[in-house]
């Protein structure tokens, strides 16, 4: 541990930390955490006299607590459990020490990452993955940037008499197939919801931009601000999803990202729109032409080369299935095109300047540093091999005829752990515990006798 004591953060999170706590002697509790491969977050309360301790790396815990399985449970024939003695990690912060205001007693968290004991970044950490690939972006002599766009429900604290969630919404009647896009009464219904969503964002440094009513009652879509460094997009993203939920919290509702929670609405998203630029801070997709740079092609031809062997990052869960369905908004297929919502790849209709990119395959169910992650692998294998892409769809993409995105769990992860992509850049090590670890939550769900098996079955066979 002595390499430990002699952690030092970097003045950017160690200095605006020290303001803080200056600022808020009568702090209660300071919350220290981790996300997990599955983004739900792994950590500790401590009192708020211990905020020193954290931010020098005194936390510690098991290497194993950033690989649990969506229940919180270890995975079997894990190499960080039993095989090592399931050692601890230690945890250094990632981002500035800052209020959390839904709590009732004045409690502040500090985001952190796991690493080994010695300091070196733990492979089982996912944000060690990202920045991997960022790494190997960088070598090509380009940043990414990018933006994230979160849809969830908004849910009620109580069930229906069949004991499915209930949207918040101003009709009370029965869930039926209706759209509400765009619907500002659906918005000033929930104004202090809202309110207290934006004062947490500014609390916490996390860039919320527009808020949208969506297309179901109680669906929303709030955008983030674009930036240059994608692990911080993917920082600021986990982080509104956990603020998201506790502001929720404090008003007696729930917010739920699930994919798809109910089978007749549509279904939650995470779109990403990506750009590169160079040392000079050059948009290189923007070539001044309606069409973009070369670069810009091959981005997207790696993109759809890669995409198939990312699905299980970008679908992690059974339910992430069945949200891809004909007409939904929902890519089924391998295409891009024009300021078109029905392909996979957009290019969004923009000042030249503006250039971009946007992936719509994900679910607002995944982790966003293993989905920043991928999709920027997608654009290193388009570069570094100067792939070129289709022509692209006008019209409906759903009546194209190309190459199926994998509709199946099961069929994602085989094709995930087959890859050769992952291999080179990913950590080896992460995808063998990534493969692990769903194979584990498949085996639960698939032993899972359902409802409407017994209301189809029971009685009648």
């Amino acid at each position: 541990m002595a390499a430990e004591q002699q952690y030092q953060p970097p003045a950017e999170i160690l200095e605006p930390s020290e303001t803080f706590l200056e600022a808020h002697p009568d702090l209660k509790w300071i919350e220290g955490f981790a996300f997990d491969i599955n983004g739900v977050p792994r950590g500790k309360w401590l009192p708020a006299d211990s905020a020193k301790k954290l931010l020098a790396g005194g936390l510690q815990m098991p290497r194993s607590a950033v690989s649990l399985d969506i229940w919180g449970r270890d995975i079997e024939d894990s190499p960080l459990v039993f095989a090592s003695g399931d050692s601890d990690g230690v945890c250094h912060p990632v981002s500035p020490i800052c209020l959390a205001p839904w709590h009732r007693e004045q409690t502040a968290q500090l985001h952190m990452q796991l690493h080994e004991a010695d300091g070196r970044v733990l492979y089982a950490d996912p944000r060690a993955q990202l920045q991997k690939v960022v790494t190997r972006l960088g070598a090509l002599g380009y940043k990414a940037v990018c933006a994230t766009e979160l849809e969830f429900y908004l849910l009620r604290e109580d069930a229906d008499a069949l004991g499915r969630p209930r949207p918040v919404s101003d009709n009370d009647a029965d869930l039926v197939p209706s759209t509400d896009v765009y619907d500002l009464a659906e918005l000033d219904a929930q104004r202090h919801f809202f309110a207290d969503v934006r004062a947490a964002c500014e609390a916490q440094g996390v860039p919320a931009d527009s808020i949208l009513s969506e297309c179901a009652p109680g669906q929303f879509e709030i955008n983030l601000l674009h930036c240059d460094d994608p692990l911080k997009v993917a920082d600021q993203t986990l982080l509104f999803k956990r603020l998201l939920k506790g502001v929720a919290r404090s008003h007696g509702l729930r917010v739920s990202a699930m994919a798809k929670p109910f089978g007749e609405q549509a279904g939650n998203g995470m779109h990403v729109h990506m750009s590169l630029i160079d040392k000079d801070g050059n948009n290189v997709f923007d070539d001044g032409s309606e069409e973009g740079s070369p670069l810009l092609r091959h981005a997207v031809a790696g993109m759809m080369a890669t995409a198939n062997d990312a699905m299980a990052i970008f679908a992690p869960h059974a339910n992430s299935y069945r949200r891809f369905q004909e007409s939904s908004h929902a890519p089924l297929n391998l295409c891009w095109g024009y300021d078109n919502r029905t392909v996979t790849f957009r290019i969004p209709a923009s000042d030249a300047k503006a250039r971009r990119i946007e992936h719509r395959i994900s679910g607002a169910d995944v982790n966003a540093y293993l989905v920043l992650a991928a999709i920027l692998a997608g654009v290193c294998h388009g570069l570094e091999n100067t792939l070129q892409p289709p022509a692209p769809v006008e019209g409906d993409a759903y009546q194209v005829e190309s190459e199926q995105l994998i509709n199946t769990w099961d069929g994602a992860l085989k094709q995930f752990e087959s890859s050769a992509l992952w291999q080179e850049y990913l950590d080896p090590e992460f995808v063998e515990l990534f493969v692990l670890l769903k194979r584990q939550e498949q085996a639960e769900i698939a032993a899972r006798v359902t409802d409407v098996e017994y209301q189809s079955y029971l009685q009648r066979v």
